[in-house]
């Protein structure tokens, strides 16, 4: 029986079972990793790519003079790594973050506010999750409700600015500090970035809850609203290389975010500055080669673009939730990060 059948009490005690087992993040400092990823290294296969990608990892941290940029794209944030890449800023092991909208507003800016991702049941039928107002990631569930609550807090925070072009950096910003008075959950990436000056790009904000967000805002204020300036956000975070010299990227996924970062070291040549590749770079992935593209070229392509150094690179074809906790639980514990100065680079920008 479809759910478009069923009396509005059935309905809802179907939703409230159907959401009732909130995704949980893993927490690398609560394992250590250490010995599984020196095990790995003395296997094969994407086992022995890991632990080499963990070692290049820990080797941009103990570099003292390399900035590290985090890319993020896909779900896994979502699927139970939010607080992964919330403990890299933590722990002073990211410097600067690229990531899609949804992984920024629609799974950290969420949960921020209080709400939850959900493990998801495979028996049952999307359409009848329509009819419940339930999103589903894969094996994940969201309440649609509740999601475009999130879209109103971002209209709320729009309306609150002055009516000029932002860069996404500077509007994250402004999320993470409305998460300061406003959050529910303490300790979202958004709010830890904001804490450490660490600043978030989304070069492609609008294509996530965002983006409905600020179309209300647009909407109610025809005359006088906020816009997105994808332009300054590719300045700034070129700023960030120019000043930065020595740079790690660290991708979890591929597409405009990967693109993006790597694409600083283009622009800065274009500007008229002599920049060096990115020294590092890891991806991990489970995007495949055979369209000419793994979701943005492999890293060894992006040489010859000019774009990263083929000397300390590694592909990990793996799918994320799978590795990243492992790879970020050696480096918590092998402890390089103490050492590392914070760049504080959102302070770069005033």
């Amino acid at each position: 029986m479809s759910n478009a059948q069923l009396k509005p009490a059935e309905g809802h005690n179907l939703k409230s079972d159907l959401l009732s087992k909130p995704v949980e993040h893993i927490d690398i400092t609560s394992f250590d990793a250490r010995p599984i990823i020196a095990a790995m290294d003395k296997m094969s296969f994407t086992s022995r790519d890991l632990a080499r990608a963990t070692q290049i990892f820990n080797d941009m941290l103990r570099d003292t003079e390399c900035s590290v940029i985090l890319t993020l794209a896909g779900s896994t944030s979502a699927g139970g790594c939010m607080h992964v890449y919330r403990d890299l800023i933590k722990y002073n092991m990211v410097d600067a973050i690229v990531a899609t909208g949804a992984s920024i507003v629609d799974m950290d800016f969420f949960e921020g506010l209080g709400f939850k991702h959900y493990q998801a049941s495979s028996q049952v039928n999307d359409r009848d999750l329509r009819d419940l107002y339930i999103d589903r990631i894969y094996d994940t569930y969201i309440d649609e409700e509740e999601l475009q609550a999130c879209d109103h807090a971002i209209a709320e925070i729009a309306n609150g600015l002055d009516p000029r072009p932002y860069s996404s950096r500077e509007f994250i910003k402004e999320m993470g500090r409305y998460l300061k008075t406003h959050g529910k959950k303490k300790g979202s990436l958004v709010e830890t970035a904001f804490d450490h000056d660490v600043p978030i790009f989304c070069p492609a904000f609008t294509d996530s809850s965002a983006g409905f967000g600020l179309v209300v805002h647009q909407a109610k204020n025809p005359d006088r609203h906020m816009t997105l300036d994808s332009i300054r956000d590719f300045r700034e975070l070129t700023d960030i290389k120019i000043k930065a010299g020595t740079t790690g990227l660290l991708m979890i996924g591929g597409g405009v975010p990967k693109n993006f970062a790597q694409d600083t070291v283009v622009c800065a040549e274009v500007l008229g500055h002599e920049v060096a590749m990115h020294k590092y770079a890891v991806q991990v992935t489970v995007a495949d080669v055979r369209d000419g593209a793994c979701s943005s070229s492999t890293l060894k392509e992006a040489c010859s673009w000019g774009k990263v150094d083929i000397a300390a690179e590694q592909m990990v074809y793996a799918e994320a939730t799978s590795v990243i906790p492992l790879l970020a639980s050696d480096a918590y514990h092998q402890g390089a990060w103490k050492n590392r100065p914070r760049r504080s680079w959102g302070k770069l920008f005033g």
